[in-house]
């Protein structure tokens, strides 16, 4: 893994609002499946939705299923690529309520990109939920049910979220920025 050129900037999100707003996902997403939540299927996208999920599925007091999909955007640097499924849908989708979880929605091709194979797998139903939606018309415009926060078009990282492989220990949500300057990257 190569050194980034880059460094954390401004807290966009901070762990206290993180940890406040998790219960109340996790309650949301609970009374909108209604009988439907006893053994819904989790997946987490990784890696970025690593940590927001662990943290998430700790307030759910019901069983669940977790299975993992592993779908990348990014290569190197600050620019999606555009959506991959690496390994293909786990097969315990099958017959299911899914509930996809993810880091970010920008473009929103990712979301969008997951939810139909998801569905082409032969779930019940997909719901998805996101950490971060960026204020962008194409977020905006993606279908995603449940939101934990929407913040400006700023190249973010921290809690799971990275650049390059970087911060994802990071605490807090936060911008970056080129290492010795004050101006945070948008996107």
């Amino acid at each position: 893994m190569k050194e980034t050129n880059l460094e954390p900037g401004e807290v966009v999100v901070a762990r206290q609002d993180i940890a406040r707003r998790l219960p109340l996902l996790a309650a949301e997403i609970t009374a909108s499946l209604g009988a439907n939540v006893d053994g819904l299927v989790i997946m987490p996208v990784l890696t970025g939705a690593l940590v927001f999920a662990a943290d998430l599925i700790r307030c759910f007091p019901q069983r669940l299923r977790i299975d993992l999909i592993t779908a990348r955007s990014y290569g190197v640097g600050t620019h999606s690529q555009g959506p991959k499924l690496e390994g293909g849908v786990p097969e315990g989708v099958k017959g299911r309520h899914v509930l996809i979880v993810d880091d970010i929605v920008d473009s929103g091709r990712t979301i969008a990109f997951l939810r139909k194979n998801v569905q082409d797998s032969g779930a019940l139903s997909v719901r998805t939920c996101v950490l971060l939606r960026k204020q962008l018309p194409e977020a905006m415009a993606t279908p995603c049910e449940f939101v934990g926060f929407e913040v400006p078009d700023l190249f973010v990282a921290g809690y799971g979220l990275d650049c390059d492989g970087w911060f994802r220990n990071l605490p807090d949500v936060v911008a970056l920025r080129p290492r010795g300057e004050t101006k945070n990257i948008v996107r």
